[in-house]
């Protein structure tokens, strides 16, 4: 059985990326999508193409962790396509945040990330493919971003490195790192508006990141960064100083 496999469908990046895989690849028996709400997978199973198999787990939870590998290993599926969208983000100083949020992130952006792809390997053959969704808060630190930026930096760290790790299997690893994406993320990051007006203006529309995502993907590509902007912010973040960054970013946050 031919199978992509999607955490995080039930909204956002991860219900986008289950929509065009669906649309894209006939190939597929199946699309396994991952989330906690049933009652949205269920409203995004209706919408695709081929068959779906709604899995409901809390990925923060190491027993439902468990449950995904459990299922892997009954049925056995050769995965074509793995896509790791779970996850959040908490806007604000560190030391204001609750407990449970700041470690949450560590545990389902970080952990939930790692854990899903070890489980997920073993049965993902020549010319697959795993897609990381990590940001381009990943290419430097971001004072009142701060475990966020720290755990995506994580995954496009792990990303890269796997994908020389797999290279002789040829399975592709690409990491995806957007700027901000016109989802409900921001509902649950910025419940207050902490955020600056200005990260608004470069809102992108998640289809667009998506199905570059995706070429980019099938091309082997270990990044995809969709619009200039973003392209800009990696180009300075690996040219000046981080300290030079974080004075300027944190002199704005000021403002």
């Amino acid at each position: 059985m031919n199978i992509a496999i999607i955490t995080g469908a039930s909204s956002g990046l991860g219900e986008e990326f289950a929509l065009q895989i669906s649309n894209k690849y006939s190939n597929l028996d199946e699309i396994w999508i991952i989330a906690r709400r049933k009652d949205k997978l269920q409203e995004l199973s209706n919408k695709l193409s081929i068959k779906s198999k709604i899995i409901c787990l809390d990925l923060a939870l190491d027993s439902d962790l468990r449950l995904l590998a459990n299922e892997l290993d009954t049925i056995k599926p050769n995965v074509k396509i793995l896509v790791n969208c779970a996850g959040y983000g908490k806007i604000g100083p560190f030391a204001f945040g609750s407990y449970e949020e700041e470690i949450g992130m560590i545990n389902v952006n970080c952990k939930a990330l790692t854990a899903v792809t070890y489980f997920v390997l073993p049965y993902i053959n020549e010319r697959g493919r795993i897609i990381q969704i990590a940001s381009a808060a990943a290419f430097l630190p971001q004072p009142d971003f701060a475990v966020y930026a720290a755990s995506k930096s994580f995954v496009l760290s792990f990303s890269r490195a796997l994908k020389y790790e797999l290279h002789n299997r040829k399975i592709h690893v690409t990491a995806i790192c957007p700027g901000p994406v016109d989802t409900a993320f921001f509902d649950r990051a910025d419940p207050d508006n902490q955020g600056k007006q200005f990260k608004k203006l470069f809102r992108v529309k998640p289809q667009k990141v998506v199905a570059k995502a995706l070429r980019e993907s099938a091309l082997g590509d270990e990044i995809s960064i969709y619009g200039w902007p973003i392209k800009l912010v990696f180009a300075f973040s690996k040219i000046l100083p981080h300290k030079l960054i974080l004075k300027i970013i944190y002199q704005t946050n000021e403002v």
